[in-house]
């Protein structure tokens, strides 16, 4: 591929692979790696590109496997010297007409709601992640994982039962006390 299909490809939907990197990854700095080697791993490779054909889609499986790559690897390594991670604190603004206890109410519940897809199964967090975040469609998904769309449907639909059901048992556990 050669830097101007690379550069195209960065202005048509350069926007909607980062936020798919930031997702997966959950950190900026992550995120602008991750966004970074895959359009350097774009230009290294020898692929023509088909624009009739669904380019954004190549993108994102490219960022996916790259992203599984380096949690292979950082599992690997931490298997060997674990170390961790000391800056998690993450600030959202609030909105002027919203209340304070409603903005506090809502924050927290994004947290948990990231914290729970975060630990959910690969399977179903990649799907999650790129049809609610990243907009795309189920074939889109479908040909991002290689799965047929009849297994992305499922695994939205148990992600979302997944979720659903922590919740549940979040705020179950929080009132008993």
């Amino acid at each position: 591929m050669d830097a101007n299909e690379v550069e195209k490809c960065i202005d048509d939907f350069g926007t909607d692979i980062y936020r798919f990197c930031l997702k997966l990854c959950a950190d900026k700095a992550d995120a602008e790696d991750l966004y970074q080697q895959t359009f350097l791993k774009a230009l290294e490779t020898e692929w023509t590109l088909d624009w009739e054909k669904n380019p954004k889609a190549l993108f994102f499986s490219l960022a996916n496997n790259l992203w599984k790559s380096d949690r292979r690897k950082q599992a690997r390594r931490n298997a060997i010297a674990p170390c961790g991670n000391f800056d998690d604190v993450t600030e959202t603004v609030l909105h002027s007409e919203e209340s304070i206890e409603n903005g506090y109410l809502q924050r927290e519940l994004i947290t948990e709601v990231r914290q729970i897809i975060q630990t959910l199964p690969e399977k179903f967090q990649i799907p999650l992640i790129l049809f609610y975040l990243s907009d795309c469609s189920i074939e889109q998904i479908a040909a991002i994982i290689k799965k047929p769309p009849g297994t992305v449907k499922s695994r939205l639909f148990k992600g979302r039962s997944l979720i659903k059901k922590r919740l549940e048992d979040t705020y179950y556990e929080r009132e008993s006390f």
